[in-house]
């Protein structure tokens, strides 16, 4: 104690080299062997050893490159349906659901506490070609009769849109429970439609829960292989199915970690263009 009063301004840094320390553990440090593991050339059987082989970049950048494409295709298109699918849904049970909304919100996020997966499992039953979903899609003629869902890219946008689901409504219901009434009724006043108050009043305030909702769904969906693995086929495989098997399968340890590196980078600079275009400061601030 007395130390701490005769040096204030050590306190600030005492508080938080726990937090420090942690970070340090657990990203710093598995961050520099996953980047040194990266520059390593040898196999399984003789070792693998520092030398710098940076070829291990190009070789994934051009062997894998649809991989990595189709990895944001599939995350892209499943943030966005995701976002269409909660918004509706939590601005209702923000705006509407009065003494039921915290029962909603439970009931919104329950399905989630099953683990992950089995709920890919799931969706193959209900994908199935000899499922409810796929009968109803064939007698409808939506599906020609020989048609399927299960093993083509839709299944696995519609695996990763769910499994990611909570990521999107939970930012957003924090936004929208926010929204103060008065504002709404002051729109109308104004002589605004609903349409108007919405662009104009809701929309502009629920955006830093957009903001949030599309970063914490996009980044995982980014390096998802689960959906891919058990929804789609090697014609549907992502990015992080192919680290996988470098990791597991092939045992190609400085190629898998290459791999890790490229989409790391590739998704802290998107997420930086992204917070850029959207005025991330404006918003949390």
């Amino acid at each position: 104690m007395g130390y701490l009063r005769r040096h204030p301004r050590a306190v600030p840094y005492l508080l938080i080299a726990p937090g420090l320390a942690w970070l340090a553990v657990l990203f710093v440090v598995p961050l520099y062997y996953l980047v040194t593991t990266s520059l390593q050339s040898g196999d399984i059987y003789e070792g693998f050893r520092l030398t710098w082989q940076w070829s291990n970049y190009g070789d994934m950048l051009s062997q894998y490159r649809p991989q990595l494409v189709r990895s944001a295709l599939y995350a892209a298109i499943a943030t966005v349906a995701a976002l269409l699918i909660a918004y509706p849904i939590v601005y209702f049970i923000a705006r509407r659901g009065g003494q039921w909304k915290s029962l909603l919100l439970v009931l919104l996020v329950a399905p989630f506490f099953v683990t992950y997966l089995i709920r890919t499992i799931a969706w193959q039953t209900i994908l199935a070609d000899e499922g409810l979903v796929v009968g109803v899609l064939r007698d409808v003629h939506i599906l020609a009769p020989d048609g399927r869902l299960l093993a083509t890219s839709f299944a696995v946008v519609a695996g990763i849109t769910y499994n990611y689901f909570p990521f999107m409504a939970l930012p957003l219901y924090v936004a929208l429970e926010q929204l103060d009434g008065r504002l709404l009724e002051a729109s109308s006043d104004l002589y605004a439609n609903s349409v108007r108050s919405f662009l104009r009043v809701t929309l502009p305030i629920s955006l830093p829960g957009v903001f949030a909702g599309t970063l914490t769904t996009f980044i995982p969906a980014m390096g998802d292989f689960v959906n891919a693995q058990l929804l789609g086929t090697p014609k549907q495989y992502m990015i992080g199915n192919v680290i996988q098997s470098k990791f597991l399968v092939i045992v190609d340890y400085p190629l898998a970690s290459a791999g890790a590196v490229i989409l790391m980078v590739l998704i802290l600079v998107g997420v930086a263009i992204y917070a850029r275009a959207l005025g991330a400061e404006r918003l949390t601030g």
